[in-house]
């Protein structure tokens, strides 16, 4: 490992060149110390219009710094951003392509089609039958994700509810503090699913931990094995997320969801039973199915017709 004075932080070298740096690259310094996130994201012209300063002067601050250039300079900034920067890289470099609205949505489907291809290829045949089990033997079973994970928890809780007795979404308004409450009372018979893709929420990563440090098993659904999710589960299932647009492909993590309920619900005793009583339950609510409440709002309409002309004012007495 190389030592801070080999490899001196940011904050360091501007240190180091202060003395010497004129007005203006002060007034640079001052700026990357105060938003080294913002800098790291910023193209060298686009650094120079937000400070007023030329392009040249740019690029020989980041000289002064003991750097090539800027993109050196911006290089070691980016250092210890990679993760959350990753999406911003991505989607410069695309729009530094032109394309049709067309090609984008071409370039976007052919993506999505790719990583479920891969996710397909590198599933596991024992992983796929532990994590079903786990779901079936759980007594209780808890989802957990945050921020973009959080509506693929919704909806895995969704095909779950049918065929499992109790599951509940734990990311909910209340936050992460909430969450923490119900996985505390989680025990070795119950099931904690957590949900996580780059770039990866700390809640989520904090309470696979605390699950794991009281026995709870864990089912991950994330993207790989170096996840810091994986080296807490019990078992994992993977999906492969590459987007050259956002940080994720959500459409294939949704495949992986779909497929684990899918593979939920053949394993499960009374399966046809649950489906057909879901199904009946929602009858009234499907339109242009008989009793539902838009099939039948005409008739009620009618009804309420023809009450009103029958209790209108009453009729008088004929006279003797």
């Amino acid at each position: 490992m190389k030592s801070a004075s080999r490899n001196p932080s940011m904050a360091q070298r501007i240190a180091r060149a202060l003395p010497d740096l004129t007005r203006s690259h002060r007034k640079m310094a001052d700026y990357v110390l105060d938003h080294p996130f913002q800098v790291a994201t910023m193209a060298i012209d686009e650094l120079a219009a937000a400070l007023d300063v030329s392009v040249a002067t740019a690029n020989r601050f980041a000289r002064a710094l003991g750097f090539d250039g800027y993109p050196q300079f911006r290089a070691a900034l980016v250092l210890g951003f990679e993760s959350a920067l990753a999406p911003v890289e991505k989607l410069r470099s695309q729009l530094e392509s032109p394309a049709t609205a067309a090609d984008v949505f071409i370039g976007s489907l052919s993506n999505i089609q790719r990583n479920i291809s891969l996710t397909q290829k590198s599933l596991d045949a024992h992983s796929c039958e532990q994590a079903v089990n786990a779901i079936l033997r759980a007594k209780r079973i808890g989802i957990i994700g945050f921020g973009a994970s959080t509506w693929l928890g919704g909806l895995l809780q969704r095909g779950l509810d049918p065929y499992c007795g109790d599951v509940h979404l734990l990311a909910t308004v209340e936050g992460s503090s909430a969450a923490a409450r119900v996985v505390s009372r989680l025990e070795a018979t119950d099931l904690l699913i957590v949900i996580g893709f780059p770039r990866y929420a700390a809640d989520t990563v904090f309470l696979a931990q605390r699950a794991c440090d009281a026995g709870v098993p864990v089912l991950a659904l994330t993207d790989r094995v170096t996840s810091p999710l994986a080296r807490l589960a019990t078992v994992s299932l993977y999906a492969c997320t590459e987007s050259q647009y956002f940080s994720n492909c959500e459409a294939s993590a949704l495949a992986l969801v779909e497929a684990l309920c899918s593979a939920v619900a053949h394993r499960t005793q009374g399966s046809i039973k649950a489906a057909t009583q879901l199904t009946e339950s929602l009858l009234p609510w499907i339109y242009g199915n008989p009793g539902s409440g838009l099939r039948s709002l005409p008739d009620t309409v009618a009804a309420a017709s023809r009450k009103k002309k029958t209790t209108g004012k009453p009729r008088q007495k004929a006279r003797k």
